[in-house]
C-alpha cells in the first residue's frame, strides 16, 4: 500500500508533468515559456485585476495557459 501511495504521488507531481502540458503556471514557469518577464507578468496582472488569464490561490498567482495564450493573441502591445 505505501509503494502504491509513493507512485501515485510522483505521477502528481508538477515536476513529471511538462510545462507544456499543465493547465497552470507559476509566474516563474510563465517567464521561462513565453520569455516574457516576472515583473511585466506581475504588472500585466495589476494592469488587468479581473484579467481572466490567471488564478489566485492565496497571494499564489497561477497563470492559466489557455487563457493567457489567447490574450496575447488578442493583444498588439504587451
Amino acid at each position: 500500500m505505501m509503494e502504491d501511495e509513493l507512485e501515485m504521488e510522483s505521477v502528481t507531481s508538477s515536476q513529471d508533468i511538462p510545462v507544456w502540458k499543465r493547465y497552470l503556471l507559476t509566474i516563474p514557469e510563465a517567464s521561462q515559456y513565453y520569455h516574457i518577464g516576472e515583473k511585466r507578468l506581475r504588472q500585466m496582472i495589476d494592469i488587468y485585476p479581473n484579467g481572466e488569464f490567471y488564478l489566485m490561490v492565496g497571494n499564489k498567482v497561477l497563470i492559466k495557459k489557455l487563457q493567457f495564450e489567447q490574450f496575447l493573441m488578442d493583444s498588439s502591445v504587451i
